[in-house]
């Protein structure tokens, strides 16, 4: 399925990529670039542009430094997240804390939902998963 995009949107996430913060510089640079299946940085979906993004696995990460945690911040992310949802998008979100501290858990993290996302897509779309079973027949 195509995401929706708002083309107005590709310089600034063009300038976002040149500009990473340290936080997305690290997740991306030690764990998300090499990874076996392909992500997005900065990527257009909508009219938001979203950290991280893994296609085949309809998966967005977001890290959230201190601007995330006022109250206007905090409503504007729950609406995004909301409209995201919508495209059966999983938004996983980690604070630059987390990055800092707890970076091996957080790709574990990533790493499991990926899996688990791209597995429950192959199992929806098997034969085997849409044909009756000899017992329902």
């Amino acid at each position: 399925m195509s995401l929706p995009y708002n083309k107005d949107l590709f310089p600034y996430a063009k300038e976002l990529r040149k500009n990473a913060t340290p936080w997305e510089r690290k997740l991306w640079y030690y764990f998300l670039k090499d990874y076996p299946i392909r992500f997005h940085r900065q990527k257009v979906i909508d009219d938001f542009i979203v950290d991280f993004y893994c296609y085949h696995a309809a998966l967005v990460i977001e890290l959230d430094g201190g601007g995330h945690f006022t109250a206007q911040q905090k409503c504007y992310d729950m609406r995004r997240t909301e409209k995201l949802n919508v495209y059966r998008l999983k938004i996983l979100r980690f604070t630059n804390l987390e990055i800092d501290e707890n970076f091996y858990e957080g790709c574990s993290s990533i790493d499991r939902e990926v899996k688990l996302r791209i597995k429950e897509e192959e199992l929806s779309q098997s034969p085997a998963a849409t044909a009756p079973s000899k017992r329902e027949r």
